[in-house]
């Protein structure tokens, strides 16, 4: 059986499997990223993640095709080389992940953006299965996105492109981490919900005997708790309204949100669709379903299996 080891770097972890060509993780597991550490650590753990996959692969008697990786930042897709962009990864600038690898394991290797990643795989293998033109948005700490047309990633000359997350959307509003002003990252990610939450309870002198994040929040949304409420309502506003924007632009025949925040209840995805309807062009919108993601935290790996498969 043809197979490919895909991996998914993180800040926090990095998750590995084994997929074969249907898209099934055979194996998979996780180990910390170190990312705070260095660029040095994190492909010192990105080798004991190959080397866990590939010796079940031996063992299994599996026909290794290669390779995938999917980072954060900005990657050369000709010179698999992570130019930046990654904050949240000490020193990964400049970091030729492909050739380390290769190096190492005698395998062709390929590189790509994380969220590109994960929107080829939930277009090959998940919620955008059967379609050939797809935008595909995941809402977490920050936002990502990934644009598919014709069937095939698309990602702007030299691979500098579909940053969906820092689309301009609030004009002279308030500046995002990338420097850039009013991105649709900085007032509609989770971490924005949980800022504008808490900034409203410091307002309204609104203590709380819990940690203040996304799950939090839902869960007082759904109890009709005030603030909650108008604080969701925003961002079903922002959100909304920059996906109204893709579809002006893109017209896919699925717009796929991810994220924790879109697996919290059918109640999201009306309140996204809601200010959609209000502000997309109609007859860019008319072949456009709006669905919530089926893979999860392993789209990721799942998508860069397949751009070795």
């Amino acid at each position: 059986m043809e197979c490919a080891i895909g991996i998914d770097l993180g800040g926090t972890s990095i998750k590995y499997a084994l997929v074969d060509v249907n898209g099934n993780c055979l194996l998979k597991g996780q180990l910390p990223s170190m990312a705070s550490l260095s660029a040095d650590a994190v492909l010192g753990q990105l080798e004991k993640a190959v080397i866990v996959v590939k010796e079940e692969a031996g063992k299994q008697g599996y026909n290794l095709k290669g390779i995938g990786v999917g980072t954060p930042g900005i990657v050369d897709e000709t010179n698999r080389i992570v130019l930046g962009g990654a904050e949240n990864i000490a020193g990964w600038n400049n970091i030729d992940i492909a050739t380390f690898l290769e190096n190492r394991f005698s395998l062709p290797v390929v590189v790509g953006n994380d969220a590109n990643l994960m929107g080829l795989g939930e277009t090959k293998y998940g919620a955008g299965r059967g379609c050939t033109h797809v935008v595909f948005i995941t809402v977490g700490t920050g936002i990502g996105g990934a644009v598919i047309i014709d069937g095939k990633l698309f990602t702007g000359y030299a691979n500098r492109g579909t940053e969906l997350g820092h689309t301009p959307l609030i004009a002279n509003g308030e500046r995002c981490a990338c420097g850039a002003i009013g991105c649709l990252e900085h007032y509609a990610s989770t971490s924005a919900l949980v800022r504008a939450f808490m900034k409203r309870a410091s307002v309204e002198g609104i203590n709380f005997d819990e940690n203040v994040d996304g799950r939090l929040i839902v869960r007082l949304y759904q109890e009709r708790n005030p603030l909650a409420v108008d604080c969701m309502n925003g961002h079903f506003y922002y959100l909304g309204r920059g996906i109204a924007g893709f579809i002006n632009v893109f017209s896919p025949q699925r717009v796929v949100i991810g994220g924790g925040l879109s697996e919290s209840g059918p109640f999201y995805l009306e309140g996204v669709k809601r200010v959609v309807d209000e502000n997309v062009i109609k007859d860019c919108a008319c072949n456009t379903e709006i669905v919530i993601a089926k893979l999860g935290n392993w789209a990721g790996v799942i998508g860069a299996a397949a751009l070795v498969l």
